[in-house]
């Protein structure tokens, strides 16, 4: 899925859905992105969820808060309230025939503070029509424990529903926590070429891509596919007018070369000892 932009926020979003409106994609879904009704507004005259309902795009995600923390000091509603902005969003977009993702902002610091009512978030989600729940890291402090931990009681909680995960890099754990929610069965994973994204950025899909299919067996790409996730990591940075980032791991030029002499004597005993699986 691309998750293409937010085209109720901007004329020139807009216009690239209408672009995109025309593109035929051999693999992908275009996604488009909005936010929960406004409060003390229904969803049917919310100006965003209408411009999601008449987009093309087959699939909407709705980001609403999950932390009681934001819901009373930021968005200023009662718990109640927020829930029934929740509820009523997902369940507009889905008689509109849409695919709705719910993305619980916040999640894991709301699970932390009250973990009852960020939970009481997703299955107001859930029974309203969503196809899948996001547990967002929107702050990027979580650690793989705590990732864990949480990921566990929301199957226990809403058993056999969908999960992704959607995790920002502040801590430096971007990548770990995705994978450490994948282990605890998330089976979407949000993320952006190269990591790319607000602060120190999303978690990096090429390095989960990789680390997915080589590292932990899950089959997501070809193998032609997969040799191309080099190309396209420098691709992504040259459309951006960025310096590919020579330390990234499994694309950048850094990556399985060897300079101290004892590694690299190594590597002229057996090729491989170089192979990041024994490193």
């Amino acid at each position: 899925m691309i998750e293409a932009g937010f085209p109720a926020s901007n004329p020139k979003e807009q216009q690239l859905f209408e672009l995109l409106a025309s593109e035929k994609l051999q693999s992908a879904e275009i996604v488009a992105f909005g936010m929960t009704r406004r409060r003390d507004i229904g969803a049917e005259d919310d100006e965003g969820l209408r411009v999601l309902a008449e987009s093309f795009a087959p699939v909407c995600t709705v980001v609403g808060k999950a932390s009681l923390l934001h819901v009373e000091k930021v968005v200023r509603v009662s718990r109640e309230e927020n829930l029934a902005m929740i509820g009523d969003s997902i369940a507009f977009l889905a008689r509109a025939g849409k695919r709705a993702l719910f993305d619980a902002e916040h999640f894991f610091d709301g699970f932390a503070l009250d973990p009852g009512y960020a939970l009481d978030c997703l299955r107001a989600a859930a029974d309203a029509g969503a196809e899948r729940v996001v547990l967002c890291d929107t702050n990027g402090g979580s650690l793989p424990p705590q990732v864990r931990t949480a990921l566990a009681v929301v199957r226990e909680a809403l058993p056999g529903f969908a999960l992704g995960i959607h995790c920002h890099d502040d801590s430096g754990c971007a990548v770990a926590n995705t994978l450490t929610a994948v282990e605890a069965g998330a089976t979407q994973v949000q993320g952006t070429v190269n990591g790319i994204g607000e602060r120190t950025g999303n978690a990096n899909l090429i390095t989960i891509i990789a680390d997915l299919q080589l590292k932990m067996g899950v089959e997501l790409l070809t193998p032609e596919r997969l040799a191309r996730l080099t190309d396209t990591a420098h691709f992504i940075d040259e459309l951006l007018n960025r310096a590919p980032n020579p330390a990234q791991p499994y694309v950048g030029k850094h990556a399985f070369a060897h300079k101290a002499g004892l590694h690299a004597a190594g590597v002229r005993a057996d090729a491989q000892s170089a192979t990041a699986a024994t490193c």
